[in-house]
């Protein structure tokens, strides 16, 4: 498996997302976190950076830059999602950046990686059973090196 690297800063929501004073504030949460965290960790930043952004607003941003695909969104073991700024994916060719996460359970740091063999398995798994259109997400979830 290959590591991969986050691009460099750019606008979120690419025209996709409404801007606005709180989503700009989000968006820079976002981009300073390393590796997941909640909305209520990102609420939580943002009244540290004396920020007036509800939580709701918090949320109902979150869930525009993942339906627009300008974040990855991981459920943690414990089913809270979590939430992490990472490369966009080219709209030319979808598939080239597909990616999977270590996340650590304990801090959220999360490290991108590729999986060739997971993706020829769901292939076959799925032509095996006679689906097509597959798409698939795999976590896999530890603690990082400075948890261990």
């Amino acid at each position: 498996m290959g590591y991969m690297t986050t691009g460099a800063a750019r606008p979120l929501g690419s025209g996709r997302v409404r801007s606005t004073r709180q989503g700009a504030a989000v968006d820079a949460a976002l981009r300073d976190a390393d590796g997941f965290r909640t909305a209520q960790d990102l609420h939580g930043e943002l009244r540290r950076r004396g920020e007036t952004v509800g939580l709701t607003t918090v949320y109902r941003h979150l869930k525009s830059l993942a339906d627009a695909g300008e974040i990855d969104v991981v459920l943690r073991p414990d089913g809270e999602s979590q939430y992490r700024l990472c490369r966009p994916v080219d709209p030319a060719d979808p598939a080239a950046g597909h990616h999977h996460h270590l996340v650590c359970r304990k801090c959220g740091r999360a490290v991108e990686v590729e999986g060739p063999e997971v993706e020829e398995w769901a292939g076959r798994v799925a032509a095996a059973a006679g689906y097509t259109q597959v798409t698939h997400t795999l976590e896999v979830f530890g603690l990082c090196p400075k948890h261990s």
